[in-house]
Parts: C-alpha cells; sequence; structure tokens
C-alpha cells in the first residue's frame, strides 16, 4: 500500500516507517497538520495515518476537511487522548479507526488492513459500524447485537470483542490479545484471556445454532463462521 503519515513526534514516526517498510508499504511522511492537509485532500493515497494533535492544523480539522471535499480515503487515527469521548470524536470527524498511543505495530498493521478492506467499495457503511455474519457492533452507540437482540457487554468484553471483529476470519494468538487488548507483554501462565473468551463467547453465541467464536487448540481464538 502507498500511505501517508501525518505525524508530528520524530520518534513515533519513525517507528511507524520502519514498520510500515518492513511490511512492504511505502508511506509518505510529513510533520504538521497544514502540509498533511494539502496532501491527504491533492494527492492519491491507499490510506491516511493521522496523528490527531499536530501543530498548524489539527488531526481532526483534516478529517472534517477531507470528508467536506470528498475524499473518502480510509484514515486511521493516532492519538494519546484514549477516552472513550476522544475515540468517538475522531469516528464522527470521519476516521475509520482510532488508535490509542502506545501501540504495537503489529497491531496498526492489522487495524490498517481491516480499513483499507472494509472502504473497498460496496463494503462502507460509514457509520461506525463493525459486522460479521448476524453480529453487529456499533462502535458510537457502544452496543453489540445478534440477529436484532442487543447483548449486554461488559467493558473489557466489548474491546476484546471489538479485536476479534477487527481480525475477523483470523487467527489471534493469546500474545496478539494480551498486548492489543490489555496491553501488557505476554505470561503464559495467565488465564484471563481464557475467563473473558468464555464468558463472551457465552454472551455472543447464546441462543444461537451458529458459534461464532472458535477455539484453535494451541494457538488462540477464531472469530468464524465455522470451526477450523
Amino acid at each position: 500500500m502507498h500511505l501517508l503519515v501525518i505525524e508530528d513526534d520524530r520518534h513515533a514516526a519513525d517507528y511507524l516507517l520502519k514498520g510500515l517498510a518492513e511490511a512492504g508499504h511505502t508511506a509518505e511522511h510529513v510533520n504538521n497538520g497544514e502540509e498533511g492537509l494539502r496532501l491527504a485532500t491533492t494527492a492519491r493515497y491507499d490510506a491516511v495515518i493521522l496523528d490527531r494533535m499536530l501543530p498548524k492544523v489539527d488531526g481532526l480539522t483534516i478529517l472534517l476537511a477531507m470528508r467536506a471535499a470528498g475524499v473518502t480515503i480510509p484514515v486511521l487515527i493516532l492519538s494519546a487522548l484514549g477516552e472513550v469521548d476522544h475515540r468517538i470524536a475522531g469516528l464522527r470527524a470521519g476516521g475509520d479507526d482510532y488508535l490509542v498511543k502506545p501501540f504495537s505495530a503489529g497491531e496498526l498493521l492489522a487495524r490498517l488492513d481491516a480499513i483499507v478492506r472494509r472502504t473497498q467499495p460496496g463494503q462502507s457503511n460509514g457509520e461506525g459500524i463493525l459486522q460479521f455474519a448476524d453480529l453487529e457492533m456499533n462502535l458510537f452507540k457502544r452496543t453489540v447485537k445478534r440477529s436484532g437482540r442487543l447483548i449486554d457487554l461488559q467493558p473489557k468484553e466489548f474491546t476484546l470483542l471489538e479485536f476479534l471483529l477487527r481480525h475477523a476470519d483470523q487467527v489471534v494468538t493469546r500474545a496478539m490479545l494480551l498486548e492489543g487488548v490489555w496491553n501488557y507483554d505476554f505470561d503464559p501462565r495467565t488465564n484471563v484471556i481464557d475467563v473473558h473468551v468464555s464468558n463472551l463467547r457465552s454472551k455472543i453465541d447464546k441462543q444461537s445454532t451458529q458459534p461464532l467464536i472458535h477455539t484453535v487448540r494451541g494457538t488462540g481464538y477464531r472469530l468464524g463462521l465455522d470451526t477450523e
């Protein structure tokens, strides 16, 4: 993919560019919002990685200007502002995903791939909705439904399900979940993941003849329509 990175922090930018290059992507980097806005609204990219807090023009202003100009390039927002209200503001401004700093390169690449897939013609809903089969997550309202039935989830269960939905039909390891959902290094002795997945499965697959959350023995889990 050909990407635009708008990030004013030199250390963060170097980390991003290195990870993108290692994954086989090409990236153009600018360190201020003014230049970022110009490129985002005039040049062609597969996606934009956008820091929220920038000099000259802030990230949300760039997003609003892009969408007002009819630019539909998928945008992944990066920010140290991680409260729910901040994430909602970013998504409502036109962001396709919101990743809180600090983050792992692996999660960034996975989320980047996901937003590009979702925003291919005919796949973008533009309403902050993640959907797989009859399971629907509304990122704005923080609600989850399956076959129209509202499912009550705890905050961590919601975050866990969001991660699984963003990696639908992919095997996610316990290490990926610990890093992406709990934000700490892998400890093979912990059973926190198994407990939360079990609780989530009991809610998501309850009253359904088609389970969506599957255990991949010796590896991790997969959200999909059939077992492997």
